[in-house]
Parts: structure tokens; C-alpha cells; sequence
């Protein structure tokens, strides 16, 4: 499946795009999830590893753009009859990310919000091998985020295990 014809120069209004749909998204996701949730958070039992909150909007911040910029990359050696194939795990991990605040933010379903982590893991690590097989950068930009996801993912389930 690797495009062996010469990828075009920078198409920076795309590249802007792509950057910027996953960090504005998860920007709006964040604030509409999070909302008159900050309280009841710091109420909670946390595990000894639990990063300060400001941790959160840097990490998630750079995470949504260097997987924009991995989208874009894939997406520019894909070629066009492969692109569909290439790009619907990354899209639909992006949905299964911005649902994850709302399960355990909002919703206080932080059990159901671990169950779609993992989820949200599988497809990332799909999404990474699928980019991975058009160009080797952009799976290898995924890796990040499936560390930060894993941290999130015993995060979680401590916090769900330590507020029962």
C-alpha cells in the first residue's frame, strides 16, 4: 500500500486543518464534558501518580496536534483508492476520544469509560498501523499518544477502583 509516487509540497491550509480539527475538537469536547465537573473531581480519590490538572489541556494539547500532523502525512502518501481505508480508524478513534470525557466527566460512568478506553486504545493502535504501512512517521508520531492513553487507562481504573 505505500505510495511510490513523489508526495506533493505542503498544502499548509490542509495541514492547518488537520491540526486543527483534533485540537479545537477536543478543546470544545473538553470544556462542554468538564463543565461544573472540577469540584466533584477533586473530591475524588486519586492513586499517588495522579499528575496536577494543568497536566492535562498541555498533554492533550500537543497529542491532538502531532496526531493531526500524523493524519496529514498518512493521508498525503495514501494513495487515493486506499485513503478511506487509511484515514476511518483515525476518525474513529478521534469520536471514541472526545466520548470518553463525557463517560467519566459528565456522566460519572467511569467503569463504561474504561471499558471504551480500551477501546479507544485498540483503534489507536490500528490507526498507527495503518498509517505505519503508508509512512513509517506517521505511525511512529501515534506512539505518544498510545503511551499517554495507556497512563490514562490506569488512571482511570484506579480512580474507578478507589471511589467504588
Amino acid at each position: 500500500m505505500k505510495n511510490t509516487t513523489t508526495v506533493a509540497p505542503t498544502d499548509w491550509g490542509k495541514l492547518a486543518r488537520n491540526i486543527l480539527v483534533p485540537v479545537i475538537g477536543g478543546s470544545i469536547t473538553g470544556w462542554l464534558s468538564n463543565r461544573n465537573t472540577q469540584k466533584q473531581y477533586s473530591q475524588l480519590k486519586k492513586p499517588s501518580f495522579s499528575p496536577p490538572p494543568s497536566v492535562f489541556p498541555i498533554a492533550w494539547t500537543t497529542l491532538y496536534g502531532v496526531m493531526g500532523y500524523a493524519k496529514y502525512r498518512a493521508e498525503q502518501h495514501s494513495i487515493p483508492r486506499e485513503k478511506r481505508k487509511v484515514l476511518t480508524p483515525y476518525e474513529l478513534q478521534l469520536g471514541l476520544n472526545y466520548i470518553w470525557s463525557f463517560l467519566f466527566f459528565k456522566w460519572n460512568l467511569r467503569g463504561t469509560a474504561l471499558i471504551e478506553m480500551t477501546a479507544l486504545f485498540a483503534m489507536i493502535s490500528l490507526t498507527a498501523y495503518e498509517f505505519n504501512k503508508v509512512d513509517k512517521m506517521s505511525g511512529k508520531l501515534l506512539v505518544p499518544y498510545m503511551g499517554w492513553v495507556s497512563f490514562a487507562w490506569a488512571l482511570n481504573y484506579s480512580i474507578w477502583k478507589l471511589n467504588k
